[in-house]
């Protein structure tokens, strides 16, 4: 198998540990080597092993080299858009009442039955091809626009698509419980019961990775999602929650009780939710994209998630309701404009943290053993990336070993 060699880089591991870390675990002068889909050697340029044998070089010249980005948290898959609710709440309506209104993610519902499964598929493969040329070689796609049998299930064979039409990783996410459909108006129990049947026949057809939910009082309670979690998991599948978006519904002690993934948005977080998630493991992830797009002014507890040593992810949760972005670089701009992370915070929550959010312990780091999933930046360091926004300084992407383009 040919070992390639990445050398005269700006490397940034991200790997230290936290008692002798460098920041970023940034180093000039690095060099990283892979063989097949793998990193086999990284470390200082002037450090590699004489005796190692190399079939291809890489001079990047002093330019950045990082993980490849992970985008954990994603809607890829819907029909339609909603720029006329954009225009309705810049005159004042809130994203509650279009909600109670019809409109909102029902919108987006009627719009994705409507269309054709190669449509769904290409207009998805289209979003992807964006995210990855940024430098995303991972990313979570969720369903939840269907909201029926068969819809959900296109919407996740659509995802599954994704990964197979593109070089990029997709690990797919069955989010049924993402509001109440019209012909179960009223008998929000029976949708759970219907849901989570639909649930076992994805798992059986290999469709779904992991299971979501939407926790709030304009969506589903905390009871409710137990019922569908208690399904994913005797699945054998790990869950994720929309949680304290719009109030503190104690999603996020539920999502922890059953040692979710992560808890996604997480504005109304109180004090017993960053206890649960910290005692859980579970990643807190924020979605600043959404929080800019509604002109939120909840801020998520940043602090206690530090002094808590939960570990932050970011994500761009593109979607057509409230965050219509397909750039995780302006994430991470966002990241520490709005919610005041530092920049290696906002790194770490699209590499490391990003990972662990979709329980992925094979990538997000440069370290000997892991994918071979790197970006090539035109920057010297990674703080530049946070700092800019506007442009795409992305040279190059590898995934699995393999340069790419989207």
């Amino acid at each position: 198998m040919t070992r390639t060699l990445w050398r005269r880089a700006n490397i940034a591991t991200f790997a230290d540990g936290a008692a002798t870390r460098t920041p970023y675990g940034f180093s000039e002068h690095g060099a990283l080597v892979t063989e097949g889909d793998r990193i086999v050697w990284v470390g200082a340029d002037d450090a590699l092993p004489a005796d190692l044998r190399i079939g291809a070089e890489h001079d990047l010249q002093g330019a950045l080299l990082t993980p490849g980005l992970i985008d954990a948290h994603t809607h890829l898959v819907y029909g339609g858009d909603r720029a006329a609710e954009f225009e309705q709440r810049l005159h004042g309506a809130t994203y509650a009442e279009i909600a109670k209104a019809g409109g909102g993610i029902a919108s987006t519902v009627r719009a994705t039955r409507a269309a054709a499964t190669e449509q769904l598929t290409e207009r998805a493969v289209a979003r992807a091809r964006v995210l990855m040329a940024e430098g995303v070689t991972t990313l979570e796609i969720k369903s939840g626009y269907g909201l029926s049998a068969d819809d959900e299930r296109r919407s996740l064979k659509a995802a599954r698509e994704v990964g197979l039409r593109l070089p990029v990783s997709v690990c797919t996410t069955s989010l049924a419980l993402h509001a109440l459909p019209p012909e179960y108006a009223g008998q929000a129990d029976a949708y759970v019961d219907a849901a989570c049947d639909w649930l076992r026949d994805q798992h059986a057809a290999g469709l779904v990775d992991a299971a979501d939910a939407f926790c709030e009082s304009i969506a589903f309670t905390t009871d409710q999602v137990a019922r569908w979690f208690t399904v994913a998991r005797s699945l054998g599948l790990r869950v994720k929650l929309h949680a304290e978006q719009l109030s503190d519904s104690k999603g996020a002690v539920l999502a922890a009780s059953f040692n979710a993934l992560s808890c996604d948005h997480l504005e109304y977080l109180g004090a017993d939710g960053v206890r649960a998630i910290r005692e859980s493991g579970t990643v807190a992830m924020l979605l600043p994209g959404a929080y800019y797009f509604l002109r939120e002014t909840q801020l998520p507890p940043i602090a206690a998630l530090r002094e808590a040593g939960v570990p932050i992810a970011i994500a761009t949760d593109h979607n057509p309701g409230s965050s219509p972005a397909l750039s995780l670089l302006l994430m991470l701009n966002m990241a520490c404009t709005l919610f005041r992370l530092t920049p290696e915070e906002s790194w770490r929550g699209v590499t490391v943290n990003a990972a662990k959010a979709l329980g992925l312990d094979d990538r997000g780091m440069l370290v000997s053993g892991m994918r071979a999933d790197l970006a090539v930046w035109d920057a010297e360091h990674p703080r530049e990336l946070a700092y800019r926004f506007g442009v795409n300084p992305c040279r190059r992407v590898v995934i699995g070993g393999t340069e790419c383009v989207a």
